[in-house]
C-alpha cells in the first residue's frame, strides 16, 4: 500500500470527491433542484462521506479512523438510497442513475477494502508513534 501522508492520498477520499462533484452537479438541474429535502439530504451525506474520512485521518488513531471510515461507508449508503429516490422520481435518466450508482459502489469497495486492510495491521496511528530523543552531550 502507498505511503499516505494526508487524508487527500487515500484513494477512497479522491474518488468521493469526485462522486460529490457528480451529484451536485445532477441536483442542479430540472426538478432536482427543486425538491429541496431531496437535495439537500443527498448532499449531506455525500460530504459526510470525505468528511469522515478527513476527520478520521486527522485524528491520528488507527481505531478512530476504522470507525470514522465506517461512518463514511454508511453515508455512502445513504446516497445510493437517495439515488433511488432521486430516479423513481425521474431527476436522474438511467443512465445518469447507473453511473452514480456505480461510482457510489466503487467508494464504499474502496471504504470496505480499507477498514479491512487497517483491522489486520499492526499501525496503531501517528498519534502512538513515540520519537527517540537523543540525550544531549
Amino acid at each position: 500500500m502507498a505511503n499516505i501522508e494526508q487524508f487527500e492520498d487515500i484513494l477512497a477520499w479522491q474518488k468521493g470527491r469526485e462522486l460529490t462533484r457528480l451529484v451536485y452537479r445532477a441536483s442542479r438541474k430540472g426538478e432536482f433542484a427543486k425538491d429541496f429535502a431531496l437535495r439537500d439530504q443527498i448532499r449531506s451525506a455525500l460530504i459526510s462521506i470525505t468528511s469522515n474520512i478527513a476527520e478520521g485521518f486527522e485524528r491520528g488513531g488507527t481505531k478512530e479512523f476504522i470507525q470514522f471510515l465506517g461512518h463514511a461507508k454508511g453515508s455512502c449508503g445513504e446516497v445510493r438510497s437517495q439515488l433511488y429516490v432521486a430516479l423513481d422520481e425521474a431527476y436522474l435518466t438511467q443512465p445518469e442513475w447507473q453511473e452514480l450508482h456505480n461510482r457510489c459502489l466503487e467508494v464504499s469497495r474502496l471504504l470496505d477494502g480499507f477498514i479491512k486492510y487497517l483491522r489486520q495491521t499492526e499501525i496503531k496511528g501517528r498519534k502512538f508513534q513515540t520519537t527517540s530523543a537523543s540525550p544531549k552531550d
